[in-house]
Order: C-alpha cells, then structure tokens, then sequence
C-alpha cells in the first residue's frame, strides 16, 4: 500500500517540495538570525526593547501577505505557476544579494526592509505553493500532499532557525548568514526548474492593481460557497495563532525560561516536532479522505494545551541565564516543552484537512486567488 512517502518518487512533488522547503527554510533562516541578533545584540542596533524588535520583525514579514495576496493569486491565475516558482527564486537571490548589502553598511532599516521583500517573495509563491498541488496530484493524494508540506514547512523553519541562531553566534556571523541564504536561494532556483508545468487555468484574465479591491472582491467569491470560506477562517487563524506563538520564542526563552540563544532552537524543535507528527498523523487517521472531525479536535486541542502552557509558565526568571541542560532539570520546563509538542500535534491535525477541504471544494478558475 503506497503512502505520502511515495511522493517523493515522483517529479509532480519532488521538485516542488524541495523548492518550497528551501524558500521557507531561507526566510526563516534570515528572519530568526536577524532576530537573534537583535535579541542578544540589542544596543548594536537600536534603543528599542528586544521583544519590541522580534513583534516588528515578524509584522514586517507577514504584512506583504496582508497587502499583496490577492494580486499574487491573480498571477498564479494567469501565468504558469512553474514559471512563476522560478521567477520568484530569481527575486529571491536579488533580495538576498541586499541582505549583504545591509550587513555591510549595518543598516538596520535596510535589513527590515530585506525581510519585507522576503515576505513579499513568499506570497507570490502562496497561491504557487498551494493551487499547484490539485493540478499535480490525484484527489487521494491531496491529504497527504498537504501533510508533508505542512510538516515540511514548519522542519524547513526549525532547520531554518537552527542554522540562523547558530550562524548569528559566529564570529563573522554577518557573513555565514548571507552566504548561507544565497546558498538556499540558488538551490531553491535550481530546483525549481524541474517543476513540471502547471498551465494557468485562466490566462486571459485581467490583472486588477488595487490589491484592496481585488483582495475584496475574492472575499465575496470566496463567501459563496459556505465550506470554503470557513476554511480561509479557520486557516487564516491558526496562522495567525502559529504567527504570535512563533514571534514571542526568543523573548519568551530569554526573559521568562531564563534561557540562551540554544534554548530559542529547543522550543522551536517541540513544536516543530508536534506539527510535523500531527500532520504526517492525519493520512492514517483520515485513510487518505478528507475528514473534517479531525479539525474541531484539534482546535481543543490547542486551546486546552494553550491554556495550560499559560499555567506552566514559571512566575520567577533565574538568577543567571541557563544552558539547555540546566532548563531540563527544571520540572516546569519539561511541562512547557511537553505543552508545545501537543500544542503543535494538534496544530498538525487542525489545518491539514482544511487546506485539502479548500482545495478540493474551490472552482479550478478561481483555486489561486482562494
């Protein structure tokens, strides 16, 4: 019996995947480096407070997704969506090439703005990344396709994160960073090349400017038909939830756990390791269907454990900061790691079937701009 396994034998997926692991790996390379960096090297780099610095990071990288979704699914739309993953690499190694322009002159404005065009980079590979997936792979294979995106997606930012944190802490680390991200862009372009083509379902649509109108117009489509527009709540929450949850690690490891930079990477590794087990889990649980019970289960499942992490929170930050073998001989800390991977496990099961529930229920005509 074959499993989501099997895709990675085939070039509907192998190439695919592969490049939007290295562009996720790659952003968040960039952005929790950039993070890090402003963390534990604050007075280097302004007067504003660290967790002030990590909130604008991830507003700055999210805010493109916010403005320019609607025309980036118009393009997926219109143009070969194979085409557009390698002209979205090409605009990813252009950005890169400014991160080291920014080191260099250790400008700060210049690297925030880098992270904009990351995220800007990234949404016009959204529609890509998601809309590509029913025209290459089979009804049957729609769940597990999404699961080990979705598993992919968030190992690619733990991976990410890892080489980032541990680039920031080298001497030259300004360097490494750079070379390391120019490094995943090409090989994220590379890879793209062998995406086979994925021909635009509307190419002789006209392409509306005014992403407000646009992106309200595509609510309206959206809300006539009930189940997919349910989905787009549902999954523009649990980013938004995964989002807060992800931006506050550092400050949360540094001024509450009492933590180093290593510790940033641990708490990042459970909750990878829940969202990647809870979404692999959801082809077994759901024998290759889409089922929505999964959906409501893990939505407990977050609040609950959510709650509790709230309650495993040590109310007194130690004397001195403390390795990552120090924090695990802290009882309240194997608490707050366990809440994270269950948090995550339930994440897994959460936005899996929606994203399959989208993609299956949305008109071929509009898949993208969804």
């Amino acid at each position: 019996m074959s499993t989501q396994f099997s895709l990675f034998k085939t070039r509907r997926f192998s190439p695919f995947f592969a490049t939007q692991f290295l562009g996720a790996f790659n952003d968040n390379l960039f952005k929790n480096a950039l993070v890090v960096l402003l963390t534990f090297q604050t007075a280097q780099w302004s007067s504003l407070s660290p967790g002030l610095l990590a909130n604008l990071a991830a507003g700055l990288f999210i805010l493109p997704f916010f403005l320019f979704s609607a025309t980036a699914g118009q393009l997926a739309d219109k143009y070969d969506k194979a085409l557009l993953s390698r002209l979205v690499k090409w605009l990813e190694i252009v950005i890169v090439l400014m991160i080291g322009l920014g080191f260099w002159l250790h400008s700060l404005s210049l690297l925030l703005g880098c992270l904009f065009l990351l995220g800007l980079q990234s949404t016009l590979f959204g529609p890509v990344k998601y809309a590509i997936l029913p025209q290459h792979l089979h009804d049957d294979e729609l769940v597990g396709g999404n699961a080990l995106v979705e598993a992919g997606t968030f190992v690619s930012i733990l991976v990410g994160t890892l080489c980032g944190g541990l680039l920031a802490a080298l001497d030259n680390g300004k360097f490494w960073i750079t070379a390391a991200c120019l490094l995943a862009a090409v090989a994220g372009y590379l890879a793209s090349r062998a995406i086979p083509p994925a021909p635009a379902p509307e190419p002789a649509l006209r392409i509306n400017p005014n992403p407000f109108t646009e992106t309200w117009r595509n609510i309206r489509f959206a809300r006539e038909n009930r189940t997919v527009f349910l989905s787009i709540l549902g999954i523009s929450w649990f980013w938004l939830f995964g989002a807060l949850m992800l931006a506050q690690f550092p400050a949360y490891a540094k001024d509450v756990l009492g933590g180093t930079e290593t510790s940033v990477t641990l708490l990042l590794g459970i909750f990878t390791l829940g969202i990647g087990s809870g979404s692999l889990l959801c082809e077994r649980l759901s024998s290759k269907q889409v089922e929505m019970g999964l959906v409501p289960l893990g939505s407990i499942g977050i609040s609950l454990f959510g709650l509790d992490l709230a309650f495993a929170t040590p109310a007194v930050l130690p004397q001195q900061p403390l390795s990552i073998w120090a924090l695990l001989q802290l009882p309240s800390t194997l608490r707050v790691l366990f809440d994270l991977f269950a948090i995550g496990l339930f994440g897994g099961f959460f936005i899996v079937p929606l994203y399959a529930l989208m993609q299956l229920r949305s008109s071929a005509s509009h898949r993208a701009r969804i």
